[in-house]
């Protein structure tokens, strides 16, 4: 039932949100973290109060969450994956069409799902984040948690890649570098496994393209929530009503625990996509790339030290490989050089 509270404390999850932007900005000015003099503007101030601020907030509460999720999941193991998903995508339209009604919000729903380019890259995004839960609750659930840390861990590089070919977001030879470093640790994964690791690059581009998508809608984040689970709620009504009837449904006949987490599914996923969403609004593509680390690091911990999965030396390689990658990736980035620079200027006044 622990999981099921955990569900009911995401209920409250928006809300928290903005707290957490005041006691970010509190905390900093109590630690000595402002410095106007030296810094010529705050650094609370920076980070809760600008747009790009609160989009890596919002981004890194997302992918904190979504670390978490495969101890959700475990707790569902005697689900299958598809029925999972169905109730995943239901509620998630029960509680984002709750919020947005609540919240009076349908009037501005109808007017921005007016425009048809809005809509074609809603229903590309539904898919595609369909197929990302689909691979990812399965390969959870069949003891491939730390593949699936390896597939978000590549992510953030394929993000990279997309936002240089399609929005050409502009990267350096270094990061170049760290691009090609990331395939080689997926050849190297393959040729070890005998086998292509397809749920790891099945996460990969999945999530890579629905991150890509959103950067043209121009829906709210929840109304693209919304939007996005309206599209396959039908066909998962349709499926679990299936389910139901023919009396292999697990909702209601496999006790109230696993009821209770089947319900709250929705809620479970759907906050940190809102974050998500309104988080990549606000942030560029690369950005959202370097975040996105935090999330299969969680995985990766809770699949060698609580689920218990082997972690071999060509695991170890391969991972080894995406880290050198990725922290390449994080230290070459103009960001991180002009904060070093600053730090540097500040200390020899």
């Amino acid at each position: 039932m622990a999981l099921a509270l955990l569900s009911v404390t995401w209920l409250t999850s928006a809300y928290s949100v903005i707290k957490i932007e005041s006691i970010l900005f509190s905390a900093a000015n109590y630690l000595g973290f402002v410095s106007s003099k030296n810094w010529g503007i705050s650094v609370t101030q920076a980070v809760t109060k600008s747009s790009s601020g609160k989009g890596i907030l919002y981004t890194l509460i997302a992918y904190v969450a979504w670390g978490v999720l495969p101890l959700y999941w475990k707790a569902l193991k005697q689900v299958p994956a598809t029925e999972i998903l169905a109730h995943r995508i239901l509620w998630s339209c029960v509680f984002v069409g709750g919020l947005i009604i609540w919240s009076r919000g349908l009037k501005d729903l109808r007017r921005e799902i007016s425009g048809g380019k809005d809509l074609l890259a809603t229903v590309l995004g539904s898919l595609l984040i369909s197929v990302n839960w689909l691979t990812y609750i399965w390969a959870v659930n069949n003891n491939q948690v730390i593949e699936t840390s390896l597939g978000y861990y590549i992510n953030p590089l394929f993000t990279v890649l997309l936002g240089m070919l399609v929005l050409r977001e502009r990267i350096d030879r270094w990061q170049a570098i760290s691009l090609l470093i990331g395939l080689a640790a997926v050849l190297i994964k393959t040729v070890t496994y005998g086998r292509v690791p397809w749920v790891a690059l099945g996460l990969t581009f999945s999530f890579g393209l629905y991150s890509l998508i959103k950067k043209f809608y121009k829906l709210s984040p929840i109304n693209g929530l919304a939007m996005e689970t309206l599209f396959v709620t039908p066909l998962a009504l349709a499926y679990l009503t299936f389910k139901q009837v023919e009396g292999t449904g697990s909702f209601g006949t496999a006790g109230v625990e696993t009821t209770l987490l089947l319900l709250l599914a929705g809620v479970v996923t759907a906050t940190p996509l809102l974050w998500f969403a309104q988080g990549a609004k606000l942030i560029p593509l690369s950005t959202v790339g370097f975040i996105q680390y935090l999330s299969p690091t969680i995985g990766l911990l809770l699949g060698i030290f609580v689920f218990k999965e082997p972690f071999t030396a060509s695991d170890l390689v391969s991972f080894g490989l995406i880290w050198c990658a990725v922290a390449l990736y994080s230290l070459s980035r103009k960001e991180f050089l002009d904060f070093i620079r600053l730090k540097s200027l500040s200390q020899s006044r």
